[in-house]
Order: structure tokens, then C-alpha cells, then sequence
């Protein structure tokens, strides 16, 4: 889990301001720390009074007046939970997956945080389908922003803008109880199991640069087909970060069959994050990047995160 640095309330405010006057560039996977100072000196004649680009009625939309946000259907816990009510349409409810509309979860809760940073009510959400896939694509969206659990890569970033990081985490093994790959305790010993991992994914990099198995791994179309061939007996282990692989072994995989092996320190050491993704050169970037700032300087992530994803200090690092 990451530690939050404490701001100034007058640095926090020189932050936001400078960097919704930045443009829509993408961030280099290490953010600035120091605020830029603020001018003193009064000019010679007052300026022509200049739009403030971060507020609600002056963002760079894709409907005025409201934000749209993407994400993949179905929607999983722990990173989306159901509400109390009816499913919001069209996301699928399978008895166990989640509702993006029903704020709840931890991306769910961070898109309203991030929402209302921006200046958008609960009500002024909307949200839309966006399989994985989809979001990486070069050209033109039909969302504000997407939160699904993008990690941030800069081959990924040269087709569509990624935001500073709201989570680091790490990619884990999953293996059912009875594979002899359970009882692995070193980087080591995962060598000679056969590994899945959704196609395209931090979680595929992370077998072939991380574990290097003697065989190559599969590769599928979704997770939940990876969780399958795993149940099949198909592959020795599963590849997912570690917030899926949780939800993998105390809900998706039957009779307590299932146990995550241990974490995978991220290759090269440096930390792995999630980024929210939009439209390449947006010129929504800068000012989602300072929403994302208040929210690390205010404790809002750090709180999320221990809400909706305690469990990540259980599980041991396989060195």
C-alpha cells in the first residue's frame, strides 16, 4: 500500500492550479513531489481574466455537464461491489460480481472520489461499457476516463493518456490446494509449473520477466477463462494482481480448493500502479491528475484502500 505525503493546504492549491494549466500530456511513471512556487509579484497591468480549465463547467467533457466513466462488464469484487438496489444497466449480475453504479468497491469508490474532485454529484455519473481491451486502443473515446485496473506501462501511455497512480500493488499466484505448485515458497521453486494469464496484461509480463518457467505460459482472452483453465487442471497457476486473486480464492474457486501461492515482486523494482486511462492528449489529464493529488494528500486513498482491500500484508513476497 502506498504512503501518502502530507501537503501544505497553499502547496496542494499551487498544484492543482499549475497543473490544470499543463495540458493533457502523460506522466512519466514518477510524479513530481515538489509544488511549484507561487508568483508574488503583482504584473504592470492587470491580465485578461483567463478560464479556470479544472472547473466543472469549463472541463473538456464528452457531455457537458457530466462524466463519463468506463469500465469492463461484468464488474468484479473487491474492485466493484453491488448496491443495495437493482443492478445499474448494463452490467451483469452473476450472484457475486459487482455494480459500478452503487459507488462501492474500491474503483468504485475511487471514481466517485475522483468525480467529485472535479466538481461532478453522484448524479452527474455516468457510466459506460468498456471491455479491457477497448481502453488501449489508439483513437477517438467515448468515455471521460476509464478505471479497470490499467496498469501503467509507457508503451501503453503512447496511445492513450495515463494518470498518475491512485494504487500500487503486486501480481500473485494462484494454484488449487492439491498442485504440488501450493506449497512453493521461493521464486525458485515456481520454475517448472505450467502459468495462465489474461492476454495483454502486467499479469502475462510478470510470468515470462518474473517467474521465467521452463514452459510458456497460455494466454487468455479474459481472466475469468485463465480462472477456468486453472480449475481445469489445465495450467499449474494463475497469474493475477493481488486484489483479483483474493476475490479468485474466497469466492470464485469452489470448497475452499483454491490458495494464492505468494506475491511477485514487480520486475526491475519499480512498483507496479494503477493509472486511470483517457483519451490520448486529453485535455481532461492534467486536471484528473490534480484530483488524484488531493485525494493522496487528504488520506481518501489510503482510506479506500483499507476499506475494500485489507488483506494485502497477509500474503508472503516469493523471493
Amino acid at each position: 500500500m502506498r504512503t501518502l505525503k502530507s501537503v501544505t493546504a497553499l502547496a496542494l492549491v499551487a498544484a492543482f492550479v499549475a497543473a490544470c494549466s499543463s495540458g493533457g500530456s502523460t506522466p512519466s511513471p514518477e510524479a513530481a513531489t515538489t509544488a511549484p512556487s507561487v508568483a508574488s509579484v503583482a504584473p504592470s497591468e492587470a491580465p485578461s481574466p483567463t478560464p479556470d480549465a479544472c472547473a466543472p463547467e469549463n472541463l473538456a467533457v464528452k457531455t457537458a455537464g457530466v462524466l463519463t466513466i468506463g469500465t469492463d462488464n461484468p464488474a468484479y469484487p473487491p474492485y466493484f461491489e453491488a448496491g443495495d438496489g437493482e443492478f445499474t444497466v448494463p452490467w451483469e449480475n452473476l450472484g457475486y460480481t459487482g455494480d459500478p453504479g452503487s459507488g462501492k468497491g474500491f474503483e468504485g469508490a475511487v471514481a466517485y472520489a475522483v468525480a467529485e474532485k472535479l466538481g461532478f454529484a453522484a448524479d452527474k455519473v455516468n457510466w459506460v461499457v468498456v471491455p479491457f481491451t477497448n481502453v488501449l486502443a489508439p483513437g477517438a473515446k467515448t468515455f471521460d476516463f476509464v478505471i479497470n485496473q490499467v496498469s501503467y506501462k509507457p508503451e501503453r501511455a503512447e496511445a492513450v493518456d495515463l494518470s498518475d497512480g491512485y494504487y500500487n500493488l503486486n501480481q500473485a499466484v494462484v494454484a488449487l490446494k492439491d498442485n504440488p505448485l501450493a506449497a512453493a515458497t521461493t521464486l525458485a521453486a515456481l520454475k517448472d509449473f505450467k502459468f495462465g494469464a489474461m492476454v495483454g496484461t502486467t499479469s502475462y509480463d510478470a510470468i515470462v520477466n518474473v517467474i521465467a518457467p521452463a514452459t510458456d505460459p497460455s494466454v487468455y482472452d479474459t481472466n475469468d477463462a485463465a480462472l477456468e483453465a486453472l480449475k481445469a487442471k489445465q495450467i499449474d497457476g494463475l497469474v493475477v494482481d493481488l486484489p483479483t486473486a483474493d476475490f479468485n480464492v474466497n469466492v470464485q474457486i469452489e470448497d475452499s480448493a483454491g490458495t494464492i501461492v505468494g506475491q511477485l515482486e514487480p520486475f526491475g523494482g519499480t512498483p507496479e500502479y494503477f493509472s486511470l486511462a483517457l483519451e490520448k492528449d486529453s485535455a481532461l489529464t492534467a486536471c484528473v491528475n490534480a484530483a488524484i493529488a488531493a485525494l493522496q494528500a487528504d488520506g481518501t486513498l489510503a482510506a479506500l484502500a483499507t476499506e475494500w482491500l485489507p488483506f494485502q500484508e497477509t500474503v508472503p513476497v516469493l523471493k
